[in-house]
C-alpha cells in the first residue's frame, strides 16, 4: 500500500488573519455579511452651528446695542416732531395756525412729509422774487406756458426736429407785457427752453421771469404748476396753457386754450388779447370769479359778444344825450345837420393809448437793433469769460475767488487806455 503524505503545514496566522469564533449555539447562524470595524471619527476643523466665537458674540452684541440706539434716536426724534408749530416753521411751509395740524400725530406727519418734498416740491419756496414797489410793479401777472401755446415742435425725416413760432406771438408778448408782469413757466428744462426763450424774446424787454422744471412740483405723478409758489397775490394772477393738469391746484386762475397744431393760418393767441387787456384797463380786484364764469366757452367769441353790447349801449347813451342838450351854436350856424362822431368808450381809449405805445417801442427797437445787438454780444463775452477753464479755476471760483482775466486781456485793456502818438 502507498503512503498518504503527511499535509504541509499550516503558516502561522496573525492577528489581522484571526477569525472570530462562533459562539456555541444549537442554531445555525444566518448572519451572512462580513462584520466592519467602526472607524474612529476624525476631526476636520469644521464648527457646529451652535459654537459661537467670542467675537461674533461681540458683533451681535455691538448690533443690538446700534440697533436700540437707533431706536431710541428714533422715538426722541418723533417726539421732537410733534411739537407745536413756531411762527417762523408756519411761515416757511406757508400755514396758518388755522389750517395747521392741530394734534401731535398731524404735527409729526406733516414735519416728515415736508422732509420727504425734496423730490417732489419746488426747488424755492418762492419762486419769484419779491414784486417792485409801485408805481413800478404792473398789478397783474401772466403766467405763459411754452409748449403747444407759444411755439411748437415737428420733426420730420429731411429735417428732423424744428420748433416753429405760433402766428402772431412776437406781438402777444410785446404788446400784453404793457399790462402785465410776463412770466413764462414751462415743464421744460432749463437747458431746452432758454434757446426757444431767447428766440422769443432776444433783448428781454418782454418776459418778467422764466421758471422751468424744477420750479414745478410732483403730484400723484403728473407734473403741476402749484402757483401757491409764485410769491404773487393770487387774485391778481392771470394762467394761459393747454394741459388742465398742469394747473389742477389752481383751476380758478387758469384759461385752458386748445393746443397750437402748428397751422400758419392760427389766430387763437392773438385773439385772447382783448379779453386780457379788458381786465387789465378795468382792473378787478379779483380776477378768479370773471375766469370761472368763462370757463368753458369760447373766450373771444364771448367776450367780443360782450364788448359789442357795451358798446351798443354807449352808443344809446351818447345819443340820447346829445338829444336832451342840443347845440345852440350848432343850430346858429346851419350846423344841425352834420353828424358829430361817437365818442370813443373809455376801453377803446386805453387800447389806442397802448397800441401807439406798442408802435413807439417796436420803432425804438428797430432804430437801435445795432447797439442791441452790441450790447447782447458783450453780456456773452462776459459771460462766456467767467466760465472756468480747467478744474483749478473752478475749484478757485467755488472758494469765493474772482475768475482769472482772459490772456493778454491786460495788455488791451492798456493799449485802449494809453493815449495814441501824436503825429504832429
Amino acid at each position: 500500500m502507498s503512503q498518504i503524505p503527511p499535509a504541509p503545514p499550516k503558516p502561522p496566522q496573525t492577528d489581522a488573519q484571526e477569525q472570530p469564533q462562533p459562539t456555541s449555539t444549537s442554531f445555525p447562524s444566518l448572519d451572512i455579511l462580513p462584520t466592519e470595524e467602526q472607524e474612529e471619527p476624525r476631526r476636520t476643523g469644521a464648527r457646529s452651528r451652535d459654537s459661537v466665537t467670542s467675537a461674533e458674540a461681540q458683533r451681535k452684541q455691538v448690533g443690538r446695542i446700534s440697533a436700540a440706539l437707533l431706536a431710541v434716536l428714533f422715538g426722541f426724534n418723533v417726539a421732537y416732531m410733534s411739537r407745536d408749530w413756531s411762527e417762523d416753521e408756519l411761515k416757511d411751509k406757508r400755514l396758518t395756525s388755522e389750517n395747521s395740524p392741530s394734534t401731535r400725530w398731524g404735527r409729526t406727519k406733516a414735519r416728515f412729509k415736508y422732509m420727504l418734498g425734496y423730490f417732489s416740491e419746488p426747488a424755492w419756496p418762492e419762486l419769484l422774487p419779491p414784486p417792485y414797489p409801485a408805481p413800478h410793479q404792473k398789478p397783474y401777472t401772466l403766467i405763459v406756458s411754452v409748449d403747444d401755446l407759444l411755439v411748437t415742435s415737428i420733426w420730420d425725416r429731411q429735417h428732423g426736429w424744428r420748433t416753429a413760432k405760433r402766428p402772431g406771438v412776437d406781438y402777444f408778448l410785446a404788446y400784453v407785457s404793457q399790462f402785465y408782469e410776463v412770466v413764462i413757466f414751462t415743464t421744460q428744462h432749463l437747458y431746452t427752453a432758454a434757446p426757444i426763450l431767447d428766440k422769443l424774446d432776444k433783448y428781454g424787454f418782454f418776459i418778467s421771469h422764466r421758471l422751468h422744471r424744477e420750479a414745478t412740483r410732483s403730484l400723484n405723478g403728473h407734473v403741476v404748476k402749484d402757483l401757491s409758489y409764485l410769491n404773487r397775490d393770487l387774485s391778481k394772477v392771470v394762467v394761459l396753457d393747454t394741459n388742465p393738469e398742469h394747473v389742477s391746484t389752481h383751476p380758478e386762475n387758469a384759461i385752458i386754450l386748445p393746443k397750437w397744431d402748428g397751422s400758419q393760418g392760427d389766430r387763437g393767441l392773438v385773439a385772447m388779447i382783448p379779453f386780457l387787456e379788458s381786465i387789465a384797463i378795468y382792473k378787478p380786484t379779483d380776477v378768479r370769479p370773471i375766469i370761472t364764469a368763462y370757463q368753458g366757452k369760447d373766450i373771444p367769441l364771448e367776450y367780443a359778444k360782450k364788448e359789442a353790447e357795451g358798446k351798443q349801449r354807449h352808443i344809446e347813451e351818447w345819443k340820447k344825450k346829445k338829444q336832451g342838450s342840443p347845440n345852440p351854436f350848432a343850430a346858429m350856424f346851419g350846423l344841425g345837420s352834420q353828424t358829430e362822431p361817437v365818442p370813443l368808450t373809455y376801453l377803446e381809449q386805453k387800447r389806442k393809448e397802448a397800441q401807439r405805445n406798442y408802435l413807439e417801442e417796436q420803432a425804438y427797437i428797430e432804430k437801435n437793433r445795432e447797439q442791441l445787438d452790441k450790447l447782447l454780444e458783450q453780456d456773452r463775452q462776459m459771460m462766456a469769460a467767467q466760465v472756468p477753464s480747467n478744474l483749478w479755476d473752478a475749484i478757485d471760483q467755488m472758494k469765493g475767488g474772482p475768475p482769472k482775466p482772459e490772456e493778454g486781456k491786460e495788455e488791451k485793456d492798456k493799449e485802449v487806455q494809453s493815449p495814441a502818438p501824436s503825429t504832429k
